[in-house]
């Protein structure tokens, strides 16, 4: 079922809503959350559900993917606990002077802060979950 597989590529406020509305309520959990620091890279690793199209039982993996990432900083992650498994609530951003803080919201309460030079971000559907 190729055909279904998205890929959204978003470099405004538009695109980041549009991925926003598609992983929200993916299931993540912390040791699938990537910060390559080196590359400037920030990856997701996301179990969701197919909204887009109407079909939200069927759920996929799917890859969140943020470029340009100068600084990430976590609030209420438990980062020593790896197989905590976090709800992704939805993706917002803030203009900061010459930088974007790209927040990415879970449940209780916790954030993830991505500090960035521009927005270019990407979901990437990789499979579907059988």
């Amino acid at each position: 079922m190729n055909k279904y597989l998205a890929k959204i590529i978003a470099n405004d406020q538009e695109g980041l809503q549009m991925i926003s509305a598609c992983s929200s309520g993916a299931k993540v959990k912390l040791a699938d959350i990537k910060y390559l620091s080196s590359n400037k890279v920030f990856l997701l690793f996301i179990e969701r559900m197919l909204v887009e199209t109407g079909q939200d039982r069927k759920k996929i993996n799917s890859i969140c993917r943020f470029d340009f990432v100068d600084k990430v900083r976590s609030k209420n992650i438990n980062q020593s606990n790896k197989d905590l498994e976090l709800e992704l609530i939805g993706i917002d951003y803030l203009k900061n002077k010459d930088d974007y803080e790209i927040n990415l919201i879970f449940n209780n309460n916790s954030h993830i802060v991505l500090t960035t030079e521009t927005i270019e971000a990407r979901l990437e559907d990789q499979n579907e979950i059988k």
